[in-house]
């Protein structure tokens, strides 16, 4: 099947990573996902990641216990970087050539973001894998996802989750939940929707990014999606006659 998006933004949660444990990396779940990124490379998709760090500190729950916000922020993006790192070692292992490029500078583990050179390892095959959010405080990993996105001018962006796509209320909790195919910024932003913070879905609607929003845990997903296939919920400014009210 041929390619439907050539350049992607992959956003996956901190939380994705854990698997069945309650905390840390699972490497099985690692190495899944490694193999699954390895596949479209093969295909000649040229995929950036952000991941997030929820499997080993967030800033906002830091900042909820009386830290101070700026501080739970820098210490959540630093837990990025080790997510970013064991990604790469996992993807690299695979024999897929990785880079990990940092907001905030580490020169001995990691490369400086610059965009131009980021673009440059896309153009070589090369997967990279944007590390320590925007370098700033109170911007959550969603929105860095959608600034990469639009800085490296990629097709669209997904977000692999642990469900197949975003509903009207927590389908885990609620089992009459209904799953919508298609969603615009506005009804995301207007419903209260928590797919992404309202910062990237504001960011995505400004640059008509679309987002997908699909299950990382089958096998095979992402390479759907890079075709094209509707695999979970797309988020787009085109309005969809299909979506439940």
């Amino acid at each position: 099947m041929p390619l439907q998006y050539k350049r992607i933004m992959l956003k996956l949660s901190g939380e994705a990573l854990m698997g069945d444990d309650a905390f840390g990396i699972n490497t099985s779940v690692l190495e899944f996902v490694a193999a699954e990124v390895k596949e479209i490379v093969r295909m000649g998709v040229e995929p950036g990641l952000v991941i997030g760090a929820g499997n080993i500190f967030r800033g906002v729950a830091g900042a909820s216990k009386g830290m101070d916000r700026t501080t739970a922020d820098n210490m959540g993006m630093l837990a990025t970087v080790m997510n970013s790192l064991a990604m790469q070692d996992a993807l690299e292992r695979m024999d897929v050539i990785t880079r990990v490029m940092s907001a905030i500078p580490m020169q001995s583990v990691c490369e400086p973001y610059i965009r131009r050179r980021a673009t440059r390892h896309l153009e070589k095959g090369r997967v990279v894998i944007f590390a320590a959010g925007t370098g700033n405080p109170y911007f959550t990993t969603d929105s860095a996802g959608v600034l990469r996105a639009l800085e490296i001018d990629a097709d669209i962006i997904i977000k692999a989750t642990k469900v197949d796509g975003v509903y009207d209320k927590d389908p885990v909790r609620e089992p009459d939940a209904i799953k919508y195919d298609h969603l615009t910024y506005s009804e995301v932003l207007g419903r209260g929707l928590t797919v992404m913070d309202a910062a990237g879905i504001a960011l995505a609607m400004d640059d008509d990014k679309p987002i997908m929003v699909l299950n990382m845990n089958v096998p095979g997903n992402i390479r759907k999606a890079v075709c094209g296939e509707m695999v979970g919920t797309l988020i787009s400014s085109r309005k969809s006659p299909n979506i439940p009210r």
